[in-house]
């Protein structure tokens, strides 16, 4: 396929994907914010009144770039894996695969469905949290580019626990298992300098962490880790994923049957 071709075929994927986010909006948008504004109610006016400062923010501010972000990675996640496992069940992958469009505009199609949702979502809890408390953004780049790098590397991951799920069931079990833990686990109420060892060295080998600190560095201007070792962390998960995304539709690693 030539350039114009392969950009007819990534730009009806993103319709696609778009038109399915808006079109289920109430599954899709709505859901993920209530929650937010329970996480809001909950921890940033109840706890958060008992706890007080957190490297000199309120314990409010503290945690709204955590739960942006957890958001995001959450919603982008859980996009593109229902989506693509859909695509599979009815058996439109396989059509997508005998066509002439490449792996990569199939893979990119996708994962830009799933930034998309969750840049929305994350666009509404920010929008939400600021009923609650003032923010001013120290980086706007570097909140950027966290946003758009945590977004992908979820995307990602999500696109392929759907070529590996064999039922519906296999979708939820990361989220539920892996994905949960590591979002808590990943300093999104609490800064990991007040944990002990050894559980702040194995904080620092959860990928979460870092995408949530480079966050937080951008919206508050203080990080828990090196904002340069977090932005890389993240482009390597996004390349290495990548990799294995693309080498599993030219496979065709349970897309066939």
């Amino acid at each position: 396929m030539n350039s114009a071709a392969n950009l007819v075929a990534l730009n009806t994927i993103v319709r696609r994907e778009i038109v399915r986010i808006m079109r289920i909006w109430t599954q899709t948008l709505i859901p993920p914010a209530i929650t937010m504004t329970l996480y809001f109610v909950i921890f940033g006016k109840l706890v958060g009144s008992r706890i007080g400062t957190m490297h000199g923010f309120t314990y409010m501010q503290y945690i709204v770039p955590g739960l942006v972000m957890m958001s995001i990675i959450t919603n982008s996640y859980g996009n593109i894996s229902s989506s693509f496992f859909g695509a599979k069940f009815s058996r439109a992958v396989e059509e997508m695969l005998v066509s002439p469009m490449p792996s990569w505009v199939m893979l990119l199609g996708y994962v830009v469905g799933a930034v998309a949702r969750g840049l929305i979502v994350g666009c509404l809890v920010l929008l939400i949290a600021l009923f609650f408390t003032d923010l001013h953004v120290a980086h706007p780049f570097i909140t950027f580019l966290s946003v758009l790098l945590g977004a992908t590397v979820f995307s990602l991951a999500g696109f392929v626990n759907a070529v590996f799920a064999k039922k519906f069931d296999d979708i939820a079990l990361v989220p539920t298992f892996v994905l949960t833990p590591l979002t808590y686990l990943g300093g999104v109420f609490y800064s990991v300098d007040l944990l002990s060892e050894p559980w702040r060295s194995i904080s620092l080998i959860n990928p979460i962490l870092y995408m949530v600190n480079a966050f937080r560095f951008g919206v508050l201007g203080v990080s828990d880790v090196n904002v340069g070792v977090a932005i890389t962390v993240m482009l390597a998960f996004v390349v290495g994923l990548s990799a294995v995304a693309l080498h599993l539709l030219k496979r065709g690693v349970g897309l066939r049957s």
